[in-house]
């Protein structure tokens, strides 16, 4: 919880210096006053935005997407031409190259 002190202690001041001094120099004792409290709120403002800054949540990892639109965007012709070209045997050799791509990328991914 922030310290409220500053400003009471400083109203207080301002007012006994009022009484002190009397109405001629009301104006000055007034700006002065908000002057003081404008850079309380400020430094509280600058500390509670420093602490935010600190605690920023880590952004998620999502360098594996590229990976598998592209691995299904070339899946679907290199499926067509390993069928027609090689059967079934190309059909397992493609998606085979597929699935060793990804999985190279994803255990690249999991190192630090």
């Amino acid at each position: 919880m922030p310290d409220t002190s500053l400003p009471h202690e400083d109203l207080r001041a301002t007012l006994a210096a009022r009484r002190d001094l009397g109405p001629a120099y009301e104006d000055a004792l007034v700006d002065s006053f908000i002057e003081k409290l404008d850079n309380e709120i400020t430094a509280r403002v600058q500390a509670e935005v420093a602490r935010r800054g600190e605690t920023k949540p880590a952004k998620p990892d999502n360098s594996h997407i590229p990976i598998a639109l592209g691995s299904l965007g070339i899946g679907v012709p290199l499926t067509a031409i390993a069928v027609s070209q090689a059967g079934s045997f190309g059909l397992m050799l493609a998606w085979g190259g597929i699935v060793l791509v990804n999985m190279a990328a994803a255990i690249r991914r999991k190192r630090p």
